[in-house]
């Protein structure tokens, strides 16, 4: 069974796994499928709180649909305006923003980071990430406006004045920066409760706790990230001294 498409039975199974509660995990284990297969079944049709059976089956129908009817015959490719992307690239594609998902990040914001990221130029404009995405401009201005405020795309002016947004090799490092500095912010609100909640309560208690064990957190962020910093610029195959 692992390597073929869910069944419709299989997805009813997975939407009672997630009103039962269940991790991915166990559903996974209970279908003899890998988790990942479920994260991504999951993730791309409403999330744990939006996935219904009937809605990912016909889905899934309609992109089968879709691709038979691209070039009968001959391998299936999706045109766009950065280059030809092939089939698996664009099921990765899926799988890559699921794994966003997962981690926190909605889902809009996870589709154009992922798109995003698996382009050769690591950059696109808000026309071109919305035909390859197919939503609407206000979509992909609101998702990049939430990425740039994460520290995960910066934009530049390209041709004619049309902006593109730009994941560089830098991204993931001013995103772990910003992570920091908004934990750093959030211990600083924790030691201002303290005082509020008076010295020696145990609310006040709680509080000291959480600021500094997130004290720590950020600071350890922070230092990870410049100590790694050069590992975004490293070519496969070699390493850094």
């Amino acid at each position: 069974m692992p390597g073929s498409r869910l069944t419709q039975q299989e997805r009813r199974q997975i939407a009672q796994g997630l009103a039962d509660g269940l991790a991915y995990a166990e559903i996974a284990r209970r279908l003899d499928r890998p988790t990942s297969t479920i994260t991504r079944e999951v993730m791309r049709n409403g999330g744990p709180a939006g996935y219904r059976a009937d809605l990912a089956q016909r889905a899934t129908e309609h992109r089968t649909r879709r691709r038979r009817q691209a070039v009968p015959g001959e391998p299936q490719t999706l045109p766009q305006a950065h280059g030809g992307v092939s089939e698996a690239v664009r099921e990765y594609e899926e799988t890559f923003a699921a794994a966003f998902m997962a981690s926190g990040m909605p889902r809009m914001m996870s589709r154009v980071m992922a798109c995003l990221t698996l382009t050769d130029t690591g950059s696109l404009t808000a026309s071109e990430l919305a035909q390859r995405l197919q939503v609407s401009p206000a979509s992909v201005s609101k998702a990049v406006a939430f990425l740039d405020s994460q520290g995960f795309v910066r934009r530049e002016r390209g041709e004619r004045r049309r902006e593109r947004y730009v994941v560089d090799d830098d991204v993931w490092y001013r995103s772990m920066m910003a992570s920091a500095r908004s934990t750093a912010q959030l211990v600083d609100t924790a030691r201002q409760g303290i005082g509020v909640l008076g010295h020696g309560t145990p609310a006040a208690a709680r509080l000291e706790n959480v600021a500094r064990f997130l004290g720590f957190v950020s600071e350890s962020i922070a230092r990870a990230a410049e100590q790694a910093r050069d590992v975004l610029h490293t070519k496969p195959g070699t390493t850094s001294d």
